[in-house]
């Protein structure tokens, strides 16, 4: 069943051609006319009608291609908005009935992970949620990285943010950069190409390579070091995804969890779970979601 979007469909003036948007598409993940034609069982000939505006696609047909390109849900949306259809995926507030047991079951995860920090962020890392221990680690932060949205790369990376309490800076940057690179492939999203040239204008710490921890698992579990009031935390961070979403919002969203690297830093954070106030002179916002 074809679910309207929450927001409308942008003017069709503002619409770039369906045949530009999918040759765009193809060239980004390195296809020939070919390789598509074949992966989507059609022959060169209609797809180069297509991307030229010689053929209009069916609603099916730009499904197809879009699964085949692994065109992120919120961007099939705008393909079939410049094919001459209504969008199919659905972009809703986590606090919207529909997605109900989603927000619960996001929820559960944030909290049952306590006393270690869990926090949720949007496609372009912006804070949604956090459970209680987040807030407990930002004493010291620049309140101005501290307003909503938080944006929680910007929060890591910033000088006046948790950058100078990260041991292994270097290592850290080096990995939320091949994310933000992953996702900027992935979605040619704009808004996260200008967040990453933000983000390298940053200055870096002259010993910022100095620390490079083992047990790096690229795109499952990256090490962090982290100086605290209390002692210096090692912890282990961990990425979770929502499997086949119907939903812009529920694919977009990501799970960021923490766990303690050795016995220190578990004992610790069960001991920051008890003081009301942490290792923080004061609170950030607290988040729920939007």
């Amino acid at each position: 069943m074809d679910l309207a979007l929450a927001t409308p469909a942008p003017a069709a003036s503002q619409v770039r051609p369906f045949g530009d948007q999918l040759r765009a598409w193809r060239m980004r993940r390195r296809m020939s006319q070919m390789d598509l034609a074949n992966e989507a069982d059609i022959s060169t000939r209609h797809l180069s009608f297509v991307e030229t505006g010689r053929s209009a696609p069916s609603r099916e047909m730009v499904l197809r291609l879009a699964e085949r390109l692994e065109v992120p849900l919120r961007e099939r949306n705008a393909l079939l908005v410049a094919a001459g259809y209504a969008p199919m995926y659905r972009e809703r507030p986590l606090d919207d009935p529909a997605l109900a047991v989603a927000k619960e079951a996001v929820q559960l995860i944030l909290k049952s992970h306590e006393p270690f920090p869990a926090l949720a962020v949007d496609r372009h890392w912006n804070m949604l949620a956090h459970n209680a221990v987040v807030p407990l680690l930002l004493g010291g932060v620049d309140a101005a990285l501290l307003q909503p949205p938080v944006n929680v790369l910007r929060l890591s990376l910033h000088p006046q943010g948790l950058a100078p309490q990260i041991a292994n800076i270097g290592q850290w940057r080096h990995h939320l950069f091949e994310r933000l690179r992953q996702q900027v492939h992935a979605t040619g999203d704009a808004k996260l190409q200008a967040l990453e040239q933000e983000l390298r204008g940053f200055p870096m710490p002259a010993d910022a390579d100095a620390t490079r921890l083992e047990g790096e698992v690229l795109g499952i579990a990256v090490p962090l070091r982290f100086r605290t009031p209390a002692g210096v935390l090692n912890l282990i961070s961990t990425t979770t995804i929502f499997g086949s979403p119907v939903d812009v919002t529920l694919q977009e969203l990501a799970l960021e969890t923490f766990f303690p690297a050795d016995a220190f830093t578990a004992q610790a954070l069960r001991g920051l779970a008890r003081t009301p106030l942490g290792f923080a002179s004061g609170s950030p916002p607290a988040y729920d979601y939007p």
